[in-house]
């Protein structure tokens, strides 16, 4: 049976409380993850009311926090610390068909790629190094990894690759750590296994005038698959358009179709 599952880095699920009941409302996914919630869990607001009953979550006031709603019931399956930051990065849960959905929220590395001077992009690497460890030692079945990953890997996922490499999310140590977590689990980079060639973005600065004009992008945010159901997977998309809505966040939602 087929579903849909969309990723969507939201930036305050309390504050952009209306634009969620937007996508539900017009997009209808089956299953919805959202990061930097920035909320207790206690305090994520109800989509209930549209078909979704079901969340599991992970939140913290003002900071982080992972959700994933869905239309069908799932079961919390595990939420992990990685690196032992004590940050709500990360929480799965089991559909109804057995498929595990991680939703991460990997650090986003402060402003100087220089873990000496940065403790933020040491965070980010460690991070990055604990997924890593955590798939080499349980390669995942039947699952699916969404979110923020936080890092636009390929030239094509960037504005311009060569005025980005020295700016974190896109600096070669950054894109070298990501390749091994990917590979250590098996992961199939879903999305541009769909949308193979050409720039695609997911993220547009807030600092922008005129975002859409000026068009300086990245992919920061993913759809990975184990490789037992990466075959299984289409329709990918990017929505756009959501940049452009009303205090929107600077992240768009990215979908997925999966035959499972």
């Amino acid at each position: 049976m087929p579903f849909t599952i969309c990723t969507w880095n939201i930036n305050s699920v309390r504050l952009r409380a209306a634009l969620v009941e937007r996508l539900l409302r017009e997009e209808a996914p089956d299953v919805l993850c959202l990061q930097e919630c920035k909320s207790p869990v206690e305090k994520v607001p109800s989509f209930e009311g549209l078909g979704y009953p079901h969340i599991v979550a992970r939140g913290q006031k003002g900071y982080n926090g992972v959700a994933i709603l869905s239309k069908r019931p799932i079961e919390e399956v595990s939420a992990f610390d990685h690196a032992d930051l004590g940050h709500a990065r990360h929480v799965s849960a089991r559909l109804e068909n057995g498929v595990v959905v991680h939703n991460y929220y990997v650090p986003a590395g402060g402003d100087v790629p220089d873990r000496e001077v940065n403790e933020k992009f040491g965070q980010k690497l460690d991070y990055l190094t604990a997924m890593r460890d955590a798939f080499r030692a349980e390669r995942p079945e039947r699952s699916i990894l969404v979110g923020d990953l936080n890092i636009a890997p390929r030239e094509d996922d960037v504005w311009s690759h060569k005025q980005l490499l020295k700016v974190v999310s896109h600096t070669p140590v950054e894109v070298a750590q990501l390749a091994e977590t990917q590979e250590a689990g098996g992961w199939a980079d879903v999305t541009r296994a769909d949308i193979p060639d050409g720039k695609l973005y997911s993220w547009w600065s807030y600092r922008a005038k005129d975002w859409d004009a000026a068009d300086k992008g990245r992919r920061l945010d993913h759809v990975w698959a184990s490789a037992d159901i990466a075959n299984a997977a289409h329709s990918s998309r990017v929505l756009r358009d959501a940049r452009g809505w009303e205090k929107p966040s600077d992240h768009v939602p990215v979908f997925a179709t999966f035959d499972l």
